[in-house]
């Protein structure tokens, strides 16, 4: 009569795979929250030195707001354009 063919050791192998890749998953996960913060970020330094260059008038806490809204939601280059530079 045939032997039940054991499975508990091929179980045992899936589980601590699925761990593995799991754990790898969650690595992966951070490394791109942590990327895609960065990119958000990447033209602050080009931005700052940019400001610190050129005269600029005063203005509003609002206005300021508003401005640093419009390149957080829109990009740089994209309040650049509808500023016709």
């Amino acid at each position: 009569m045939a032997r039940p063919k054991q499975t508990a050791g091929d179980l045992d192998a899936i589980a601590a795979q699925r761990a593995r890749l799991e754990a790898e998953l969650a690595r992966l996960d951070d490394l791109e929250k942590q990327t895609r913060e960065m990119a958000r970020d990447a033209g602050r330094d080009t931005l700052l030195a940019t400001l610190g260059r050129v005269k600029i008038g005063a203005m509003t806490k609002g206005s300021a707001k508003a401005i640093a809204g419009a390149i957080a939601a829109d990009g740089g280059d994209e309040v650049a354009r509808k500023l016709g530079a």
